[in-house]
């Protein structure tokens, strides 16, 4: 990955990264659902808990670690 899109930041309002959403997904003890995924990484991370516009990015993002 570059280290461009690593420092990427996905979520402005908890200042969460590509790399961090990355990360918090490996954490994950969901690895196969998206929507079960979404909540592991937003307990992980606190992303899209502010005002929720990043929802949308974080769920893309997640699909792509994921395929």
């Amino acid at each position: 990955m570059s280290e461009m899109k690593e420092n990427y930041e996905i979520c402005h309002c908890k200042k969460v990264t590509y790399a961090d959403v990355e990360n918090a997904l490996h954490q994950s003890k969901t690895f196969t659902q998206v929507e079960e995924a979404f909540a592991d990484v937003q307990r992980i991370t606190h992303c899209s808990t502010g005002c929720g516009r990043c929802h949308d990015e974080i769920m893309r993002t997640i699909s792509e670690i994921m395929s």
